[in-house]
């Protein structure tokens, strides 16, 4: 089986391919980059390195040549607009390559009545892959667990938790948890099928208190919850004009569209996700 992975130098996409090659050779695996500078590692690993743009359906077709699994990673973009016509154009290329199998990045997120930035892409992902003829398997995010870790001293000076989410839960899955599954399915034929939808999660999803309590035990530092108004958060972390898209995230989450808990990573991998207490005391240093 020939595998190519998009966003391979990518939070997700770059631990994705470390698990990938755990299972299968390294030069089984392609690796579509759009900064070939980026990807130097993956070619000393014996991974061939092709270069893409998302926005040029040529470029597409030419890296999916002569791939069975194509292993797709959306960009970073905020935008669902820019997200879906990047879609369109791998869907295309995909099966102008005749591409065997799409494994793709989904987010529960994806609810009709859910207002974060990109459900719209998420919602349309499934929906699209379903029309489109290819043979696919989706697989659907908890919010990652870890940026948690670097956001922990910023809540230990302010004594609080402000997540706008009001008294429903979250849930989380770690990245390494995820990139684990990901290349568990890519690499199990019997886990490929066709149309099918996994979603991966922790054991349990946390209310802000119970959230609350836990990062006070791995911080040893009182932390309470004391939620911010949706415009004041969005104002707060607005950075890289992202404030608003955070904003609607946890607008989806204080509507309980982000507290889903699924045994899909248990039934795949034969053990649960990583508890969120545990992965933080793992990977959080006073």
């Amino acid at each position: 089986m020939k595998y190519i992975l998009t966003g391979a130098t990518g939070h997700l996409g770059g631990q994705i391919y470390q698990e990938l090659i755990k299972l299968v050779s390294s030069h089984d695996v392609t690796a579509a980059v759009h900064t070939v500078s980026k990807a130097n590692h993956l070619k000393e690993a014996g991974s061939t390195i092709v270069p893409i743009d998302f926005l040029d359906e040529d470029s597409l077709v030419s890296a999916f040549k002569n791939q069975d699994v194509l292993i797709y990673v959306p960009s970073k973009s905020h935008s669902s607009f820019s997200r879906v016509s990047e879609l369109e154009n791998v869907i295309e290329a995909a099966k102008k390559a005749n591409i065997g199998h799409m494994l793709a990045m989904g987010f529960i997120a994806d609810q009709i009545n859910n207002p974060f930035d990109l459900s719209a892409f998420y919602g349309y992902l499934p929906r699209r892959l379903a029309s489109s003829g290819l043979s696919y398997t989706i697989i659907r995010n908890a919010l990652y667990a870890d940026p948690l870790v670097p956001y922990l001293p910023e809540l230990i000076e302010r004594k609080n938790i402000i997540y706008p989410v009001g008294k429903e839960a979250l849930t989380f899955i770690s990245l390494k948890d995820s990139a684990k599954a990901f290349a568990k399915v890519a690499a199990t034929k019997e886990l490929l099928k066709n149309g099918k939808i996994y979603t991966f999660t922790q054991t349990k999803n946390y209310t802000m208190p119970q959230l609350a309590e836990v990062l006070s035990d791995v911080a040893k530092s009182k932390i309470g919850y004391q939620p911010v108004t949706l415009a004041e958060f969005a104002q707060i972390y607005n950075e890289g004009n992202e404030g608003n898209m955070l904003s609607s995230m946890y607008d989806a989450g204080g509507r309980g569209l982000l507290s889903e808990v699924s045994l899909d990573y248990q039934s795949v991998m034969g053990h649960p996700a990583q508890d969120l207490e545990e992965f933080l005391k793992e990977n959080y240093q006073a």
